[in-house]
C-alpha cells in the first residue's frame, strides 16, 4: 500500500497533451499510449505514402535508421520495460537488468534490441516487414494495456509505463527529423511566421534549475541546482533567417577568428565548402530592407524560407559563431528557462525549433542515473562536459513534451534536427 507522500496529486493533468502528463495517472496513461501507438502508425503510413511502398525501403546513411525497424524497436522497448520485466513495479529503483520473462515474438530481441543488432543490419530484409511489425506494436500495446489496468498509482508504480509513453514520443520525432533528412514528403505544415520583437531585460534573480521527485523525468532533468542569476538581455525569438543572412553575407563561415577552433575544423571538414545550415540550397543577398534570400530543402521540396521565420538545422558550431559576429553571446539554460517561465506575456516565444545554449550537458547535484537510459543515446553521463544543452521543442515535438523544463542534448556538430539558437548581450 502506497505512503501518501508517493500518492498521486489529484487533478493533474486535464489532457493527454499537457506537459504535466508526467504526473499522469492509469486513466490519462492508457489514453496517451493509444495515441501515441496511433501517431507511430500514421507516420508509418505518411512513410508509405512518401514511398509508395509498403517495403519502406531508404538508402543507408548516417542519422537515419529503416523505418520498419523502428518502429519495431518502439514496441520492442515497452515490452522489455514493462510487459516482460518482472521488477516493473519497483520504477526507477528497478536493476537495470531485471528478470525477464520471453517476449511475444520469439526473435524479438535479436530483431530489436540495439545492443543486439548492430546499426548496419537492420537494414536486412530477413527482419519483419512493415504487416508483421505493425502486428507486433498492436499486441504489445494490448499487452501493456492490460498490465496498466493494474499498477498501483504511484509515480513508482507508473513509471515505466509513462517511459514508454515519452520514448515512442521522442522516436516518433526522430521519425519526422528522418523523414527531412531523406526528403521525404509527408505533408507536415511550415511553422506560421510571426511578429519580430526586440530583445527582453530580465531583472536579476534567484533560479533552480531541476525537476522535483514527483512525476516522471529524463536522467539529465533529476538533481536540483540553485543559481544567483545576474540581470540579463535575451533575445524575444531564436535567431531568424534574415538575421542569419546578414552573417553569411560579412564573410561569417570565411573568418577564422568567429570559429572555436574545433568548430573550425569541424567546418574545414564539410563537403564542397559549407555556407549555411544543413539543408539550405542558396542563402545570401541581403537586400536593404529584405534581409536576402533562403532557399531550404523541406521535406523534399524547396521552398523560400520567411525572413522572420527561425533559422532552422544549425550545429552548435555555426550557432556559436554567429553569437560573436553579432558581438553577443549564446543563452545559458537557466537564462532561457527563466524567460520561458516569467517572460511569455512580454513577448518570449519558442517552441519552434530545439535551441541550442551556451554550456556543456553536466549533471545538477543529486544527479541519479536511471535503469533503462545506461548504453543508449538517451543516456547522458558518456557525453557529459561533451554534448551541449537544448531547450525548447519543434514542430514535430508532440505536445505533452513542449516542457520549459525539458532538457535535451547534443553533440555539437549535430544539425539533423530542427535546432535553432537565441542570444544574450554580455
Amino acid at each position: 500500500m502506497s505512503s501518501p507522500t508517493s500518492a498521486l496529486p489529484p487533478g493533474l493533468p486535464h489532457s493527454i497533451d499537457s506537459p504535466d502528463m508526467c504526473r499522469a495517472g492509469r486513466e490519462l496513461l492508457s489514453l496517451a499510449l493509444i495515441d501515441a501507438r496511433n501517431h507511430t502508425l500514421h507516420l508509418l503510413a505518411l512513410y508509405e505514402r512518401a514511398l509508395d511502398s509498403a517495403a519502406l525501403a531508404v538508402p543507408r546513411q548516417d542519422g537515419v535508421e529503416p523505418p520498419v525497424w523502428l518502429a519495431g524497436h518502439i514496441g520492442w522497448f515497452a515490452e522489455w520495460w514493462i510487459g516482460r520485466n518482472t521488477q516493473r513495479a519497483f520504477g526507477i529503483d528497478c536493476p537495470v537488468r531485471p528478470t525477464r520473462l520471453a517476449s511475444i515474438e520469439p526473435q524479438a530481441d535479436a530483431c530489436w534490441n540495439p545492443a543486439q543488432i548492430a546499426w548496419a543490419d537492420r537494414w536486412s530484409p530477413e527482419l519483419p516487414d512493415l504487416a508483421q511489425t505493425k502486428a507486433y506494436l498492436l499486441d504489445t500495446l494490448e499487452s501493456s494495456l492490460e498490465l496498466l489496468e493494474h499498477a498501483v498509482e504511484t509515480d513508482t508504480g507508473l513509471y515505466f509505463y509513462r517511459l514508454a509513453l515519452f520514448h515512442e514520443d521522442l522516436r516518433g520525432e526522430q521519425l519526422v527529423v528522418m523523414a527531412q533528412t531523406l526528403g521525404l514528403p509527408l505533408g507536415i505544415a511550415q511553422e506560421p511566421t510571426a511578429v519580430v520583437r526586440e530583445p527582453l531585460l530580465l531583472p536579476a534573480t534567484a533560479w533552480e534549475l531541476g525537476v522535483a521527485d514527483a512525476g516522471f523525468a529524463f536522467a539529465q532533468e533529476r538533481g536540483r541546482l540553485h543559481v544567483e542569476v545576474p540581470e540579463f538581455e535575451i533575445d524575444a525569438q531564436p535567431v531568424t533567417w534574415s538575421q542569419y543572412v546578414e552573417f553569411v553575407d560579412d564573410g561569417g563561415y570565411d573568418r577564422e577568428d568567429l570559429w572555436h577552433p574545433e568548430g573550425l575544423q569541424w567546418l574545414e571538414r564539410q563537403a564542397e565548402g559549407r555556407r549555411g545550415p544543413r539543408h539550405v540550397a542558396q542563402i545570401g543577398a541581403a537586400r536593404r530592407g529584405t534581409g536576402g534570400s533562403v532557399l531550404q530543402q523541406r521535406f523534399g521540396r524547396t521552398v523560400r524560407a520567411a525572413g522572420n521565420q527561425s533559422a532552422v538545422h544549425v550545429s552548435w558550431w555555426e550557432a556559436d559563431a554567429w553569437a560573436r559576429w553579432a558581438g553577443r553571446r549564446l543563452a545559458t539554460e537557466v537564462e532561457w528557462e527563466i524567460a520561458a517561465h516569467t517572460a511569455a506575456r512580454r513577448g518570449f516565444r519558442w517552441a519552434d525549433v530545439h535551441e541550442w545554449t551556451a554550456g556543456t550537458l553536466k549533471p545538477w547535484p543529486g544527479f541519479r542515473a536511471d535503469p533503462w537510459s545506461g548504453g543508449t543515446e538517451f543516456d547522458p553521463q558518456p557525453v557529459f562536459g561533451q554534448a551541449h544543452v537544448l531547450r525548447g521543442a519543434s514542430l514535430a515535438t508532440r505536445a505533452r513534451l513542449r516542457s520549459p523544463k525539458r532538457r535535451g542534448f547534443a553533440m555539437p556538430q549535430c544539425d539533423d534536427g530542427f535546432f535553432g539558437f537565441r542570444t544574450c548581450a554580455y
